[in-house]
């Protein structure tokens, strides 16, 4: 029997944060609050080098971090941490973890064909990214395009979005989101940097209200 999907409202959209403790200028913590007070209502906890009680503990710390603004938590691997939200790797589990929200990462029709009960998943890389180089090639904004037709699931772009405009190109090409790392990890402010790249993006119920609560 399979999961219903999850509403609509419970699907990560607009600017969507993966997080990256050795990137940043401060605490991770500070930034993702930064990031949050900037329009980030979705941030998915990747640090999986951690232990697993240091990162069940940072996952504390980031959802009280976004309580305040109605954010919401997703967990990189199919561990939730005490939370109900995984984003997954296109290598698996198979079938997903019955949670409340599962997503995966995604980088082809093969692997989009492969799909059941996900609720979302990344396409990457759009462009070339500094997390991963030589990580690609990239799909460009028509490759995007012409991979988002062929998902089930609505898609988040992923890779190398740094600037209004590639966000404004993936939104076009048909993405409900853009997930992004770098420039705002990295930035100096990161309230600022978000708001920026939020502000390109088409307004949401939820980048307008915020998400109900999944974790």
């Amino acid at each position: 029997m399979t999961r219903p999907a999850a509403p609509p409202l419970l699907r990560p959209d607009g600017v969507v944060l993966l997080t990256d403790r050795r990137a940043t200028r401060g605490d991770l913590v500070d930034v993702v609050a930064g990031a949050a007070r900037g329009g980030v209502r979705w941030v998915v906890l990747r640090e999986k080098d951690l232990p697993r009680a240091e990162r069940a503990a940072l996952a504390v710390a980031l959802r009280a971090a976004l309580a305040d603004t109605g954010g919401s938590l997703i967990v990189a691997g199919p561990d939730p941490l005490d939370g109900d939200a995984v984003h997954l790797p296109a290598a698996g589990p198979y079938p997903p973890p019955a949670v409340g929200l599962v997503g995966r990462s995604c980088h082809d029709a093969a692997e989009l064909a492969r799909l059941t009960t996900e609720d979302y998943v990344t396409l990457s890389p759009v462009w070339p990214t500094r997390s991963k180089p030589g990580y690609g090639p990239p799909l460009r904004p028509d490759g995007l395009r012409d991979l988002i037709r062929r998902s089930p699931v609505p898609v988040l772009a992923l890779g190398g979005v740094e600037t209004p405009e590639q966000v404004t190109a993936c939104a076009e090409a048909g993405a409900v989101g853009v997930a992004v790392l770098g420039a705002i990890m990295r930035a100096v402010d990161p309230t600022e940097a978000a708001a920026t790249l939020a502000s390109a993006f088409p307004r949401t119920p939820s980048t307008d209200a915020g998400p109900e609560e999944t974790t």
